[in-house]
């Protein structure tokens, strides 16, 4: 087997959709093909004729803008890409995109592209496999026994996310986890000197990783002997430092000119020359492609020793092994979790209502895990008898530490290894800075859960630095993503029943402070909007719209205009992502377009409301930052009151008769 020939081709097909593409970064392509090789030949356990079997190794690309050398492994190793699909690399509705999708292409596990998001991804698929092992693996019957591999570059280790994930990997001992870090030392601007001089290794000794360090990137048997080292450690994460040379074998090689550019077509036909490369353009050699081919026993070998150890497992462990499947699954049936939406009897925050409802559905579910940023008794997401998951041993309960954007890709990786149902928890106002990652679930399209505590100003004495004004309108700006501030215990039950029927993130707004359990609330919190309580004419005279702890407040306004001979239509908003997509029939029958005169009442910034008050209407928002006050003064001081709403609502009246009665001056033709 010439592998040095198989590397060459790997290195050429990457230039060529490149410069055929014009764009690209052909440089961590060229660098890094032996490293990438080795893995995929050596020591990945996959089966290319099925890249899902479930007890595969899993590979994420960190440094996502060397997608193109990771789609010529797919194609080589016989994925199922073909040469065509190389050819519209970057192209629209192609499989090989800029950033490496999950879901478009296969043996792409996770979107990357945003720099350390996938070493902490990794770090969730790790987690992941430990925890099934820890619950299914017997003495004599390993279940589930397999490794993540991640291939990162200087970019990664200089993202904050690296250092948060690769912290709470040493501190789990995920043994399982190794990080091959292609260090070319160059980046868009040149050297990495110019803003990155640390010493990598130590930092990641220091954060309890196994450090091994490969001296040449081009020799494939120093690669493989430290990736052979990497798995026989069994006490902690390693972390495997090539040097490599970026854009090896082109005239721009360790320049950042070949970093985020095409080599163009002078510099492409110099680098075949250099590597000795005669294939014609696109095409694998018949030698390469034997000599992958004798790989593929070898392959479906690891499927097929699998399979005998789940036949055996089956037989010794059946009932392990039902809930094995179920776990895998990972479904949650709500017909048979009535009690849930079981409506408290004294004033209780939503963050209360959340726990008891998490917990009741987690009973049911054990395959549900999760944990918070070190805030987790704050935000009351700890599962009852579930455990704390440790280096030790399984737990349910997962110590992020205060490391939210860390937790964020983390349980990203944890849904994708698939066999757990993770969530996530932080302060409202900190959602900000996992804000990446929550956009990254979002992408992908994966039903990630979400729970933001201390959801408004109602957050008081702690001040603005803690009082969420802005994170509302980041959450809802997110595509894809149900943004759910419920305004009691039934609807609370609503949100994480949408939640984890759907397949899209969601994100769970809860208060702080105590709420007042409405009667008129219920199920129809699903539709993302509806009316709670409606005015006694055919027609209202104005609508008032809320939802979360102001939702009370709208109620009261309510009854206050009767007094007065306003006739006001109450409705909840929750989630404003499911009211939009109910039909046109429904949506007009909630908020009919004959009424505008409307009042939005929420804590929040304004804008978003914008689209259901119009022109005419009022707001009663808060758009600016808070102050440090009892919870009770600060909705005083910032006019979330009955008697404001009030005034709003009357004031909106007024204006929308006032429009109607005005008769537009006829424009002659002249003017």
């Amino acid at each position: 087997m010439d592998e040095k020939l198989n590397i060459s081709t790997i290195r050429v097909l990457c230039a060529e959709a490149i410069e055929k593409a014009k764009s690209g970064h052909p440089g961590i392509c060229l660098g890094a093909a032996p490293i990438g090789y080795t893995l995929f030949a050596r020591h990945l356990k996959h089966n290319p004729k099925n890249p899902n079997f479930f007890d595969r190794d899993r590979f994420v690309l960190s440094a996502g803008h060397g997608s193109m050398l990771l789609y010529s492994l797919l194609h080589v190793f016989g994925y199922g890409l073909t040469k065509e699909d190389l050819m519209r690399f970057r192209q629209h509705t192609s499989k090989t995109p800029g950033h490496p999708e999950y879901g478009v292409t296969a043996g792409v596990e996770v979107s990357t592209g945003p720099l350390g998001q996938g070493i902490a991804n990794a770090v969730g698929f790790a987690l992941a496999e430990r925890m099934l092992a820890q619950k299914f693996n017997q003495p004599d019957c390993n279940l589930i026994d397999h490794y993540t591999y991640a291939l990162c570059g200087d970019g990664c280790m200089m993202e904050g996310i690296e250092n948060e994930a690769a912290s709470l990997a040493g501190t789990l001992k995920l043994d399982k986890l190794i990080v091959l870090y292609d260090s070319n030392r160059i980046t868009i601007e040149g050297s990495t000197d110019l803003a990155f001089t640390e010493d990598v290794g130590k930092r990641h000794e220091a954060l309890g990783w196994q450090v091994l360090r490969v001296s040449d990137g081009e020799n494939i048997e120093e690669i493989s002997a430290a990736i052979t080292l990497a798995k026989a450690e069994k006490t902690k994460p390693s972390l495997i430092i090539v040097n490599t040379t970026i854009g090896y074998g082109s005239p721009l090689a360790g320049t950042c000119k070949c970093h985020g550019a095409p080599l163009g077509d002078v510099n492409v036909k110099a680098l075949r020359k250099n590597l000795g490369y005669k294939t014609a353009a696109f095409e694998v050699s018949s030698q390469v492609t034997e000599s992958i081919a004798e790989l593929q026993s070898t392959f479906a070998k690891y499927e097929s020793e699998w399979n005998k150890t789940v036949k055996a497992y089956k037989t010794k462990y059946p009932e392990l092994y039902e809930e094995f499947l179920r776990w895998r699954k990972s479904e949650i049936d709500f017909s048979t979790l009535d009690s849930i939406y079981d409506q408290p009897k004294k004033d209780e925050a939503t963050r209360a209502s959340s726990q008891r409802i998490l917990n009741a559905i987690a009973e049911q579910n054990p395959f549900i895990v999760g944990g918070s940023a070190d805030l987790a008794t704050s935000n009351m997401v700890v599962l009852a008898d579930g455990g704390d998951m440790s280096a030790d041993g399984f737990g349910r309960n997962i110590h992020f530490g205060i490391r939210e954007h860390a937790m964020g890709a983390v349980v990203n990786g944890m849904y994708l290894h698939g066999g757990l149902l993770p969530f996530c928890a932080t302060f409202t106002v900190f959602s900000d800075y996992m804000k990446a990652a929550i956009r990254m679930s979002a992408l992908m399209n994966i039903p990630v859960v979400y729970v933001l505590s201390h959801d408004s100003i109602g957050v008081g004495e702690d001040g603005p630095t803690h009082q969420p004004i802005e994170q509302l309108e980041m959450l809802r700006s997110i595509p894809n993503i149900k943004v759910f501030r419920p305004a009691d215990a039934k609807e609370t039950a609503a949100a994480y029943e949408s939640a984890w029927t759907g397949k899209s993130p969601t994100a769970i707004v809860l208060s702080r402070q105590n709420l007042r359990q409405l009667k008129e609330t219920g199920t129809d919190a699903l539709y993302g909007g509806y009316i709670v309580a409606d005015s006694d004419k055919e027609t209202p005279d104005v609508i008032l719209i809320s939802n979360g702890s102001e939702l009370a407040l709208a109620l009261d306004a309510k009854e206050m205009l009767k007094k007065d001979n306003i006739d006001a239509r109450v409705v909840s908003m929750p989630c404003m992502e499911l009211f939009d997509i109910q039909t046109q029939k429904y949506r007009e029958s909630v908020l009919p377009s004959s009424v505008r005169a409307r009042v939005a009442i929420e804590a929040g910034r304004s804008t978003a409301w914008y689209k259901y008050v119009g022109l005419d209407g009022e707001f009663c928002c808060i758009d600016r930052f808070g102050m440090s006050a009892p919870a009770s003064v600060m909705f005083e001081v910032c006019g979330f009151t009955a008697d404001n709403v009030v005034k709003l609502a009357k004031k909106t009246v007024k204006t929308c008769v006032k429009a109607a009665n005005v008769i537009p001056t006829a424009v002659s033709d002249d003017q």
